[in-house]
């Protein structure tokens, strides 16, 4: 049988890790991740290190942090109006919310710091800046 080439659907189970070893995400007790191979579905990397992989084949793919979420922009980090904010709402350090753009589309941000009359809110993937190891099985291609 011959391997996985762009434009096959895969299904792959995967488990990704920091390079301190951090888990950080895992397909573990869920059903394989299916995707398009070579359309951008997933993160470069991960798409080039299913190519030529067969039913079975299982490998670990490490992948630089310009082949994952690039690395981080300081330009993402923005200010943002205190009162914007609900009244009751506690905000604090590190808490997750969610945006949105001109576009309607949904940003995910996390809140850096807390001033006086302001919020630094960080939109970077949370993620960027690091390299990424992935260990993959590939199950199927579809």
């Amino acid at each position: 049988m011959q391997g996985a080439k762009k434009g096959d659907t895969v299904k792959v189970h995967y488990h990704g890790k920091l390079t301190n070893g951090e888990t950080f995400d895992s397909s573990e007790g869920r059903q394989p991740l299916e995707f398009k191979v070579g359309t951008g579905m997933v993160i470069k990397g991960f798409d080039d290190g299913v190519l030529d992989m067969k039913p079975g084949d299982k490998k670990t793919v490490e992948i630089p942090v310009g082949q994952a979420y690039g690395e981080r922009n300081e330009d993402l980090i923005i200010e943002f109006p205190k009162g914007k904010f609900p009244p009751e709402m506690e905000l604090q350090e590190g808490m997750q919310l969610q945006l949105t753009n001109e576009q309607g589309q949904p940003v995910p941000v996390v809140i850096h710091a807390i001033h006086e009359n302001s919020v630094s809110l960080d939109a970077n993937h949370p993620l960027a800046g690091e390299d990424l190891i992935f260990d993959i099985e590939l199950v199927e291609i579809v």
